[in-house]
């Protein structure tokens, strides 16, 4: 499957919040905390909201890096998500979605104050899937 975007940068601030999660959950593969960002948005009811994500950062990955193995399933992850909210699954749409939705994942892991240790990201999967 064509992934809807070849490189991966992050912002500053993603980048900033991805370091406190690194620090909490101790897992130090930027890669591995992303994927974790991007289910936990596509797993919220609402869709993001479509602010300019400025990629100020030096944190950058290809998809290859970023999915791994990973990559058709979330591919697909993503393409459901954007039909289920009306969206069209060309590649500007889902390369725009995936940005949003792994901006607002990071946001949303590095603002739970529950995350201190990689087992708490574990029980946000039981509480997800429950």
């Amino acid at each position: 499957m064509e992934p809807p975007i070849d490189r991966i940068r992050l912002s500053q601030n993603a980048r900033e919040q991805l370091l406190k999660l690194k620090r909490a959950t101790r897992i130090e593969y930027w890669n591995v905390l992303c994927r974790w960002a991007l289910c936990k948005s596509l797993a919220e009811p609402t869709p993001p909201s479509i602010i300019n994500i400025v990629t100020d950062s030096n944190v950058e990955m290809t998809w290859q890096v970023f999915a791994g193995n990973l990559s058709d399933i979330l591919i697909v992850a993503l393409k459901q998500r954007c039909y289920n909210d009306g969206l069209a699954t060309d590649k500007e749409t889902l390369a725009t979605q995936f940005r949003l939705h792994l901006h607002r994942g990071i946001g949303y892991l590095a603002g739970d104050t529950n995350i201190r240790k990689v087992e708490n990201l574990i029980e946000i999967v039981k509480s997800t899937t429950n």
